[in-house]
């Protein structure tokens, strides 16, 4: 027999993996290869269906940084465990980015476990080429954050990624980092 705890957890783990399913069936009924990121990690690849119907200038932009293989390289900087991991600083601090800064295009899309977002700072339109990977349900970010993916195959390898300090907010020494990030499309 199930105890309440136990009970909730796992109807709260089966409503997640429902909006989930939902999300992905409702943003991309079909496979679209131009929509589709494939990133190589030590562990293995991660496949991000991105969300132009959300997010288009910012998927726009994702994909031409991609294109010049902006990310190849890049360090997860930021690692949280239980929250989130963030990359896409060709400095590896925290601070630098591609020197295009995106107006926010917030959406009632739920961060949920593996929703990609744009990072930015106090400024809702400060975005530029970093972003974030959630490890779980995230609700203070919903409306607050650019949504413009949602990882769909790999998110066991994003688990893997290095996790930082806690009290030096995520900030991680010798970080994993983004060995390649293509648009699926270009893949031969």
């Amino acid at each position: 027999m199930l105890s309440a705890i136990k009970f909730t957890r796992l109807l709260a783990a089966i409503l997640t993996l429902l909006m989930t399913v939902s999300i992905m069936t409702d943003a991309n009924a079909e496979t679209d290869p131009e929509n589709t990121l494939l990133m190589q990690l030590k562990d293995g690849q991660v496949v991000i269906a991105m969300r132009p119907d959300l997010a288009p200038n910012h998927v726009k932009r994702i994909k031409e940084l991609v294109r010049e293989k902006f990310y190849d390289g890049i360090v997860f900087h930021r690692v949280i465990a239980g929250f989130m991991a963030q990359t896409g600083d060709p400095t590896g601090t925290g601070t630098g980015g591609s020197g295009t800064r995106l107006k926010a295009e917030f959406s009632d899309e739920p961060h949920v476990r593996g929703t990609v977002s744009m990072a930015r700072s106090s400024d809702p339109d400060s975005a530029d080429s970093q972003f974030f990977i959630v490890f779980a349900r995230a609700r203070h970010l919903d409306g607050q954050y650019t949504v413009w993916g949602q990882v769909v195959a790999g998110m066991e390898y994003v688990a893997k990624i290095k996790r930082g300090d806690q009290s030096a907010n995520g900030i991680v020494d010798d970080p994993d980092k983004i060995i390649t990030l293509r648009v699926a499309a270009d893949v031969k």
